[in-house]
């Protein structure tokens, strides 16, 4: 081998630190192994008013019964539309405080027919409390007595109906986004809106701090249940709930929050009286809607007094300076999801109307109540945001490269 040629087993181009093929081939795959994934289109969020409007609906139906069966059903239904589409942000954890509030008003309201008696006439006795005498001017209040299964069962039926309703106000809390939402209002709404979403994000938020500061004390072995550990317990949560309000208040007045444009007299007095024309417009409305002597002008007097308030609450806005920044579409999923809600709740009405021993079963005789088949059929149309919502989005992690195969030792050279 001459002192100028390569060593046996190695190229030329090796040797002047060109790379070869098999190291370009090499490098291409580890490339690929490293490689993030592409990232997918994310869906845009459904509309939070869609959200409200589908909840408020199912809430109005639950008030036109008392069936148990249907008002399970409604829970269910909205239970099922929260588990499948709500995110994973701390507002959305609610849903199950109001779940908890919602059966602590059933057993409170259970607890005061036992203690202070029932209106309706039972003979199914149950129990016999001690009754306590009152004087002559607390009549109509007794303490105590006779616990009738029938007084009982009109109490459950009627604490269910509450309950459904504060449950299907819990699936809003937990599927709307409250800053999204406030973003969406008019703008003569908008200073309302504020305090009312600062009130609606308070028990999310108390939630979520009671939570993390549970989970705290339990990492450092200390207790975190019975009166000692709720105690140590709500002055760091009061604490950071005062933290919150005072940065609150700090970014509002950074971002000019009150400022208001200067709008000419006969604008404001024209603004005033479609307001509260309108407003009366929808009282007197409503009124003869609910009375069998107004139905003739109930309709058109409720259409112009909500035309004539609309029309106040847009000349209003003119008065809020505030831009949008990337400001929800109202798309064909809000219009579906929005729909389905009130679907519900007219055909509840009609069959509340038609079918009024149906959805409100009486409990003089005690009997048990039945399932009407298309009030229930109805019921299910609320399941509809579970398909046609964007699902929330979630993070994927993606999974870690292999690590590359080690390089085969060298062969010795046989002597």
């Amino acid at each position: 081998m001459g002192a100028g040629e390569p060593p046996s087993g190695e190229s030329p181009a090796a040797r002047a630190g060109t790379p070869t093929r098999h190291d370009r081939r090499s490098t291409r795959t580890a490339q690929a192994a490293t490689r993030l994934p592409a990232p997918r289109h994310r869906p845009e969020a459904l509309h939070p008013g869609a959200w409200w409007l589908w909840a408020l609906a199912l809430g109005t139906a639950a008030t036109r019964t008392t069936n148990p069966l249907l008002l399970a059903l409604l829970i269910a239904v909205s239970a099922y539309v929260v588990v499948s589409r709500r995110s994973h942000a701390p507002w959305s954890r609610s849903y199950g405080a109001f779940v908890k509030l919602a059966l602590a008003v059933i057993l409170i309201r259970l607890l005061f027919t036992t203690v202070l008696g029932s209106p309706i006439p039972g003979t199914h006795t149950l129990v016999t409390l001690p009754e306590v005498p009152l004087p002559d001017w607390a009549q109509g209040i007794r303490l105590g007595g006779r616990v009738t299964a029938e007084g009982l069962t009109f109490a459950l039926y009627d604490a269910m109906k509450l309950a459904t309703l504060l449950i299907c106000v819990g699936a809003a809390n937990a599927l709307a986004n409250p800053s999204r939402l406030l973003k969406s209002l008019p703008g003569a709404l908008y200073e309302m809106g504020v305090a009312v979403v600062v009130a609606l994000t308070f028990a999310p938020n108390l939630i979520a701090d009671v939570q993390r500061l549970r989970a705290a004390r339990r990492l450092r072995g200390r207790p975190d249940k019975g009166v000692r550990g709720l105690l140590q317990v709500g002055l760091p949560v009061l604490e950071g709930a005062l933290e919150r309000s005072v940065a609150l208040a700090a970014a509002m007045d950074a971002r000019g929050y009150g400022r208001t444009a200067q709008v000419s007299a006969p604008v404001r007095r024209t603004t005033a009286a479609l307001t509260l024309g309108g407003l009366l417009g929808v009282c007197a409305g409503t009124y003869g809607l609910l009375t069998a002597a107004g139905g003739t002008y109930g309709v058109p007097v409720l259409l112009a007094g909500v035309a004539a308030a609309l029309a106040g609450l847009w000349l209003g806005g003119r008065r809020t300076v505030r831009t949008r920044y990337r400001p929800d579409r109202w798309d064909a999923r809000a219009w579906l999801v929005s729909a389905s809600g009130a679907a519900v709740a007219a055909l509840l009405f009609l069959a509340a109307a038609r079918y009024p021993a149906a959805l409100r079963p009486g409990v003089v005789p005690l009997v048990a109540p039945g399932l009407p088949l298309w009030p229930a059929a109805a019921v299910l149309i609320g399941l509809l945001p579970a398909f046609v919502a964007p699902a929330p989005h979630r993070v994927s992690v993606p999974a870690p490269a292999p690590a590359p195969a080690p390089a085969p030792a060298p062969a010795k050279e046989s002597s």
